[in-house]
């Protein structure tokens, strides 16, 4: 892998460590990479998600039409490779579990808010 760690690989990674939402990624790998290319690495990630929560290979294969030797491949990655996708699927679950947090304090607040405006309008309130 030595052959991979270049400066010009180092100024492709800080590029999209640049990125800040999810459309200016669309427009960079839009523009870096064929559609096929991009919908590759997804299906990839799909793979490496679902194969991380237990799925088996026939059912990945049955919900996205991926090859059983592409989800090997991810697999292999998972259970031996440099540590990646466990990394990132690691970091978007908690991301995702952040996210839901935010959401049920806000309902929180939101449900708080609504008990004062219905004991407010009845004459009970504060």
């Amino acid at each position: 892998m030595d052959m991979l760690h270049t400066e010009t690989v180092d100024k492709l990674f800080r590029a999209i460590l640049s990125l800040k939402t999810i459309d200016e990624c669309y427009a960079l790998f839009i523009d870096l990479c064929t559609v096929n290319e991009i919908i590759d690495m997804a299906q990839r990630f799909d793979a490496a998600d679902r194969l991380n929560r237990g799925e088996n290979y026939a059912y990945i294969t049955e919900k996205t039409g991926m090859s059983t030797a592409t989800i090997a491949r991810v697999r292999k990655c998972l259970l031996y490779g440099e540590g990646g996708y466990k990394l990132a699927l690691s970091r978007l679950a908690a991301a995702n579990d952040q996210k839901s947090e935010q959401k049920n304090s806000t309902k929180s607040v939101n449900t708080d808010d609504n008990n004062k405006n219905v004991r407010n309008s009845k004459g009970d309130g504060e």
